[in-house]
């Protein structure tokens, strides 16, 4: 008979880490590098280590702009390719996608519905692009969606002669998101929760 799991246990089983985008132009020395991207890349890689070892589904997302006039994310450059910092093992799913939304005319909802997940995991980048339209049409499918905060970046936006720092970009989202979207946890948090002991389960 399985037993109540104890406050603060979580089943990894019932999740899915979902990583939005985090590709070399986004980093120093590529064609659009964000705010805070390497301590949000950081952060990405431990959550994605804690996942791996207790056998979590980790699906990476990447993206191409079609055709060579594309502001970054060039099809076939090292700029559209993921990050070392989280490279996906040779197991994981990697979804090609071209629009903010990781859904749209991609198979990322079969995916996760083939995983059967109680929650999925959102991390990654832009903070108010890809990761805001992301989390945003997971919670209209249904899915109990949890967006890793400290694990995104952003960067400034301008609107007419207003620019909007991207701290202040990355708070707004976020505080949107969790209104109604998605909760947020931070990385320490994720790594800090008790995995359900799967002894416990017959």
């Amino acid at each position: 008979m399985q037993t109540q799991k104890s406050v603060g246990q979580v089943d990894m089983a019932r999740r899915v880490i979902v990583v939005v985008d985090l590709q070399n132009d986004y980093f120093p020395g590529g064609k659009l590098p964000l705010w805070n991207v390497d301590t949000a890349s950081g952060n990405a890689a431990r959550v994605i280590a804690r996942a791996r070892e207790e056998g979590t589904p980790v699906v990476h997302i990447r993206h191409e702009f079609p055709g060579p006039d594309a502001p970054f994310f060039v099809a076939n450059t090292d700029g559209a390719r993921i990050h070392a910092s989280v490279l996906p093992l040779a197991d994981e799913r990697v979804i090609l996608k071209h629009y903010p939304n990781s859904f749209r005319d991609t198979d990322l909802r079969e995916v996760l519905d083939g995983h059967g997940p109680q929650e999925v995991f959102i991390l990654g980048a832009m903070t108010h692009m890809c990761i805001d339209a992301t989390a945003r049409a997971a919670a209209d499918f249904g899915y109990n969606v949890l967006v890793l905060h400290d694990a995104c970046a952003t960067l400034d936006v301008t609107f007419g002669e207003h620019v909007v720092a991207a701290p202040q970009v990355q708070a707004a989202f976020l505080g949107a998101l969790a209104n109604g979207y998605a909760r947020l946890q931070s990385a320490d948090d994720f790594l800090a929760a008790k995995t359900l002991d799967r002894a416990e389960t017959p």
